[in-house]
């Protein structure tokens, strides 16, 4: 299976939202944007020159399967960036898409941005996105419960992995 990352646009955005929407894809990756017109709008910001924030769309043998970016660039010493990645395509879930969208992501912006390390995110029971950050070279830094639900703490030192 051929993955490339590809520019994103504001209709990537709306295609993503409405896909997001399913509650499976809500449990095990949320949204901070609760609209269209907040996704929009995070959207937009993103794109002003010297945004925190960077995304990519992942197409998967030429079909548009989920987005991932980084955000939070350089606002703090340690992580450079914090990684989000979500595909929203089931059919796509499982093949290793996710896991070569990672590898690329982090090997763009660790050029582009100068990002060193990278931080991410996952709650811990969902196997597959541990499973993805495990198989590029994340390591596992701390667990944190919240509100009952446990999430896993990981980084990636890109200089030495990508």
């Amino acid at each position: 299976m051929h993955v490339e990352l590809r520019e994103r646009t504001e209709r990537h955005v709306r295609i993503h939202f409405e896909k997001t929407r399913d509650d499976e894809i809500q449990k095990m990756c949320p949204q901070r944007a609760q609209t269209l017109t907040e996704a929009i709008a995070d959207y937009r910001r993103s794109a002003e020159p010297g945004s925190a924030s960077f995304g990519r769309t992942v197409y998967a043998d030429g079909e548009y399967v989920g987005d991932i970016w980084c955000f939070a660039m350089h606002e703090e010493d340690d992580p450079d960036a914090m990684l989000s990645y979500c595909l929203f395509e089931k059919a796509a879930w499982g093949k290793g898409i996710a896991t070569e969208a990672v590898r690329l992501f982090a090997a763009e912006i660790s050029v582009r941005f100068s990002i060193r390390r990278i931080g991410a995110f996952t709650y811990l029971d969902n196997a597959g996105s541990v499973r993805v950050l495990e198989k590029n070279g994340f390591v596992l830094r701390e667990i944190v419960e919240e509100d009952g639900v446990k999430s896993a703490y990981y980084t990636l030192d890109v200089e030495e992995e990508v």
